[in-house]
């Protein structure tokens, strides 16, 4: 997300007025009330990154903010550092806003009741009066994002008055915190103990500044991770009555390298969106790590138009590192500007023949790049036509397609019949798979026939890996013969090894989403 908009001066003014403490009239008897989570620790289900911590929304600074990476639910809760009478709570929205979400209440941090339900908010300020609810912890648990953003709040204030004691001290800072072994996959981690005065009953564990696991033991075991990948781990203890200590410095935690004498290609679509410049950045920030020979792209490589404009402000930034690598397809969006700034950004590089499909080989692997969108619209017979020749002709034990428009689809979209053409050429050739984008998550099926049934022995694998940046579309319903299915943003690490092929998808936070093959050339 990684933009700054600040509110403006009435709206500021308002949150200095709403952190002053109301002052009971000589006429009213009873307690004062007082803003009582200023400064107070928050824990939160995600952070975009550690510049948006959840501390940010109860520093009384209205121009600094928590921000949650984008999906939904997604929360952030504060601890008021002890049981009290909560009379009002403030929330300030940031652009990124809840349309939907509960104000909720709890005595332990762990067992939540709702205090309030909002349903269609319009941002900016939210709030409630009247409450007249005890509590310890207080949380804003949002169902429904109003951009395609995550959330983000300036700011959080808790009102009300302190009641009771009860256990309010919170345990010490576990210390010692060490990587004690790895494996390709997976990170153990070891720490000494922290002290209470009652007792700690659990420790969290963080990586990358998010809640990933807890224990009740000193040590964790972080599993499903991609291999060769550094990570941050940092702990924290709780106890009974749900004081949180304060987290352990950052650590830096690594994954076995996974030996490979195979040509390792990184590969997704749907990438470079103005509106999300840090899901691309993180896309291509994988692609670094992950080193590849080649990069293949499945279309709408730059959003919204793929101008050339677009492409210098936005993909050439991320993407564009490896653009020397590259082995690009189109997608509709660069079809808005008839493929205009597409060619003149990627060059011979996306038209080594002078079209916009072609054909190449990589080991025992034969490729080709298609341009889908005339096929999709009901045109495209000269492209078929070469296609078919071109599979003719090839001597590769392997063979593999990628292109934009999926042919099966488990998304929004459905199965695109109009591609038919392209997808019958490659089974009649025998092809091992098929990779494209256009719906914007993951999805890998079994071998399936030209009407999309499972077909072991003579169909094609179908992938769509459309996660390399732009809003993610989560209203997919499996399709005949999908293995998996899902929506978070990712690259694609594919490896050719002889005449198999196997691959990894490896999300923007480092883990291992999904892990297929190794797959036998037909």
């Amino acid at each position: 997300m990684n933009r700054m908009v600040k509110p403006g001066t009435a709206a500021i003014a308002a949150i200095v007025l709403l952190a002053q403490p109301v002052i009971a009239s000589s006429a009213t008897a009873g307690p004062v009330e007082s803003l009582l989570s200023v400064n107070k620790r928050t824990t939160t289900s995600t952070v975009e990154n550690e510049s948006f911590s959840g501390a940010l929304a109860v520093d009384g600074d209205s121009t600094t903010r928590w921000a949650s990476l984008e999906g939904d639910p997604q929360w952030i809760a504060v601890d008021l550092g002890g049981p009290a009478d909560i009379s009002r709570i403030k929330v300030f929205w940031e652009s990124a806003h809840a349309k939907d979400y509960q104000v909720q209440a709890s005595d332990d941090g762990q067992n939540w009741r709702d205090v309030k339900t909002v349903v269609g908010s319009d941002g900016g300020l939210d709030e409630f009066t009247g409450l007249n609810t005890s509590a310890r912890h207080v949380r804003i648990f949002g169902t429904a994002r109003a951009t395609v953003y995550g959330y983000s709040l300036w700011e959080l204030e808790v009102y009300g008055v302190r009641t009771g004691d009860g256990d309010i001290q919170p345990p010490s800072v576990p210390s010692g915190l060490r990587q004690a072994s790895s494996t390709t996959e997976s990170i153990t981690l070891g720490w000494n103990p922290a002290s209470d005065d009652v007792g700690v009953v659990e420790y969290e564990i963080l990586r990358n500044g998010n809640v990933i696991g807890r224990s009740a033991t000193t040590s964790y075991t972080d599993t499903s991770l991609a291999s060769g990948f550094d990570f941050q781990y940092a702990v924290r203890a709780r106890d009974a009555a749900g004081n949180l200590s304060g987290s352990t410095a950052p650590v830096k935690a690594s994954t076995r390298s996974t030996p490979s004498d195979g040509i390792v290609i990184a590969l997704a679509g749907d990438i470079a969106k103005p509106e999300l410049p840090s899901e691309h950045q993180q896309t291509a920030e994988l692609v670094a790590k992950i080193k590849p020979r080649y990069v293949l792209t499945v279309g709408d490589n730059q959003y919204v138009d793929g101008t050339i404009e677009e492409f210098r402000s936005y993909y050439d930034k991320t993407w564009g590192k490896f653009k020397k690598i590259t082995k690009p397809t189109p997608g509709n969006h660069e079809w808005n500007n008839e493929l205009a700034g597409y060619k003149q950004y990627f060059g011979k590089i996306a038209t080594p023949k002078g079209k916009p499909y072609y054909s190449f080989d990589v080991g025992a692997f034969h490729f080709v790049a298609l341009d889908s969108d005339p096929v999709y619209n009901g045109g495209g017979a000269e492209q078929v036509a070469w296609l078919r020749k071109d599979l003719a002709k090839t001597k590769k034990s392997c063979i593999a397609g990628y292109w934009h428009h999926p042919r099966f689809n488990s998304g929004n979209s459905g199965d695109a019949k109009s591609v038919a053409p392209l997808w019958n050429e490659l089974a009649r050739a025998k092809a091992d798979v098929v990779f494209a984008g256009h719906d914007h998550h993951y999805e890998r099926t079994k071998p399936l026939d030209v009407n999309g049934h499972v077909d072991e022995a003579n169909g094609v694998r179908s992938v769509i890996a459309g996660i390399g940046g732009d809003s993610l579309y989560l209203d997919y319903k499996a399709r005949e013969g999908v293995e998996k299915v899902l929506g978070k943003h990712g690259v694609m690490k594919l490896v050719l090894k002889g005449k198999t092929y196997s691959w990894e998808i490896i999300g923007t936070n480092g883990e291992l989403l999904d892990k297929a093959g190794p797959y036998h050339c037909r």
